[in-house]
């Protein structure tokens, strides 16, 4: 669980995106007290697209990919980034272990930006329900620590 995993870390901020799922796992990962709500961190609003799967918008837009294209009536990615850069500089503003808990996509461009790439690079950023994820630092160089980690005891 994402609880076990941080136990026994300092965490200096927590940020969540105030969706209902997301505020959910954080509460589940007993990260809820402090947590502070966070706008730029509410997925990628998928406009017109909102509830149907990549097979359905690929009937009528083969090809069709949400990091290329966006979503018509929603965000392109270029707009995420605009989000997800604006969370950046609060977590290296507040220093130490930073939390946020949201959802894959805008974690994904989330990622994309961290390592300084356009935000189409989170297209190859997988990542699964509950999953952890750690972004860090090797010396001077933002990079991915760990990626995608499944819910369950993680091995280090």
């Amino acid at each position: 669980m994402v609880g076990d995993a941080l136990a026994g870390t300092t965490i200096s901020l927590v940020l969540t995106s105030p969706l209902q799922r997301a505020a959910e796992t954080c509460r589940l990962a007993g990260l809820a007290a402090g947590a502070h709500d966070d706008a730029d961190l509410v997925e990628w609003d998928y406009g017109a697209y909102e509830g149907l799967t990549t097979a359905e918008i690929h009937r009528d837009r083969p090809g069709w990919d949400l990091f290329v294209d966006g979503a018509p009536g929603g965000e392109r990615a270029e707009d995420v980034a605009r989000r997800v850069d604006r969370v950046i500089d609060r977590v290296r503003a507040a220093g130490g272990v930073v939390v946020c808990v949201a959802h894959a996509h805008v974690l994904r461009v989330l990622a994309a930006r961290w390592l300084g790439m356009p935000p189409e690079g989170g297209r190859y950023l997988v990542l699964g329900p509950a999953s952890t994820s750690e972004l860090g630092w090797e010396r001077d160089q933002p990079v991915i620590v760990r990626w995608n980690v499944p819910p369950g005891p993680v091995c280090t």
